[in-house]
């Protein structure tokens, strides 16, 4: 009787241990292999579950198997070093260093920048939220005298657009050269015998000196009194070259007369419709010369050319046959970095920045500025 009883209790009890491995919830060999390989796997590739007794086996050579090296982006390893036109843009006053331009007129950068105030009594600079009315105190000096001379040749005063940033250098935009405070652009719309406001300064447009065919001067814009300021410009021995429209060199090289020495200094060139630009030379050693220019007054084959470029430039151009031209990147010369220029530059960029003058709320004037 016992035996039957002990018998009868262990058959319940296997009863027992078989009901509870058949109601214990199955393994999901398809979510386990998805959550592995970072995602869910799809019906078509999901795997029969093992038999319970091979789940411990599989569990343990998954874990051994390392996951795969995600390797970032190209590019994304190092952060890649700031443009120098990005660190010369920041700039908001000069270096507090002796005055010098260093490098060239299209790679370099300028110590001890002067700020042509924003209107003295025969100037007036343009677009003051550039800050770039900064440049070597001897181009200062040329541009107040150039300002006061003026008046001799039926001039108010001149408009004065961009010189320099305050610590020259590449600019965010637009000019490749006025690097080292060596350039300046002189509109060639005189001067109002009133201040202009600010607001004035920042939207009043430059008058074109063209007519309608874009090939010669406008008589009624471009008068004696034009071409007067450009050759006395053009006389100082400083300054090395002016740069014109060719329409512009060509009505100089016809009216000049028999006294053409100063013509050679006048240099045509794409643009300049609206201003002139004034290029000095070096003015201390580390600062890196130009070739001198020809022999010749320039009024020749030289202007021709330019002026049948110019020309054919002009006309319209059929759209070629095919897709749209690919992206291209921005010139590498505009992606220039502080490698590029010369090794003072980066002591001019770290430099400590001159003290403002008070009174002055934007770029403070630090040179014989009159209001």
């Amino acid at each position: 009787m016992r035996r039957t009883r002990a018998l009868c209790l262990v058959g319940s009890l296997s009863l027992a241990a078989s009901a509870a491995a058949t109601a214990e919830p199955s393994f999901n060999f398809g979510e386990f292999l998805g959550s592995y390989l970072g995602g869910p796997v799809p019906v078509e590739a999901e795997v029969k579950a093992p038999a319970p007794a091979q789940v411990h086996e599989i569990q343990i050579a998954a874990a051994d198997v390392p996951l795969p090296e995600r390797k970032p982006p190209p590019g994304k390893m190092k952060k890649p070093e700031p443009l120098a036109k990005e660190l010369f843009g920041r700039a908001k006053l000069a270096a507090d260093l002796s005055p010098r331009a260093l490098g060239s007129y299209a790679k370099g950068c300028l110590a001890g920048g002067v700020h042509l105030s924003d209107a003295g009594p025969d100037w007036q600079t343009m677009r003051p939220s550039r800050n770039r009315a900064w440049g070597h105190p001897k181009l200062i000096k040329l541009l107040q005298r150039l300002g006061s001379e003026s008046r001799q040749d039926g001039w108010t005063g001149l408009l004065v657009g961009d010189i320099s940033q305050p610590r020259g250098g590449p600019m965010l935009s637009g000019h490749m050269s006025h690097q080292m405070g060596l350039d300046a652009d002189v509109w060639l719309t005189p001067m109002p015998d009133r201040v202009l406001t600010k607001r004035e300064r920042e939207d009043i447009s430059a008058t074109s000196m063209l007519d309608k065919t874009k090939l010669a001067v406008d008589p009624k814009q471009f008068t004696p009194a034009h071409a007067a300021i450009i050759k006395r410009a053009a006389s100082y021995p400083s300054v090395e070259r002016i740069f014109v429209h060719p329409a512009i060199k060509k009505s100089l090289c016809t009216t000049a007369g028999k006294d053409r020495a100063w013509l050679g200094k006048v240099r045509p060139i794409w643009g300049h419709h609206y201003h002139f630009h004034i290029r000095m030379g070096c003015t201390n050693a580390g600062c890196e010369k130009q070739a001198p220019v020809h022999g010749d007054d320039g009024c020749g084959k030289e202007i021709d050319n330019w002026l049948k470029t110019i020309e054919a430039s002009l006309k319209p151009k059929p759209k070629p046959p095919g897709p749209e031209k690919p992206y291209v990147p921005p010139s590498e010369r505009r992606r220039m970095t502080m490698e590029q220029l010369p090794s003072e530059c980066r002591i001019v960029l770290n430099s400590p920045s001159i003290k403002p003058i008070v009174g002055e709320a934007a770029a403070p004037a630090t040179t014989g500025s009159s209001r």
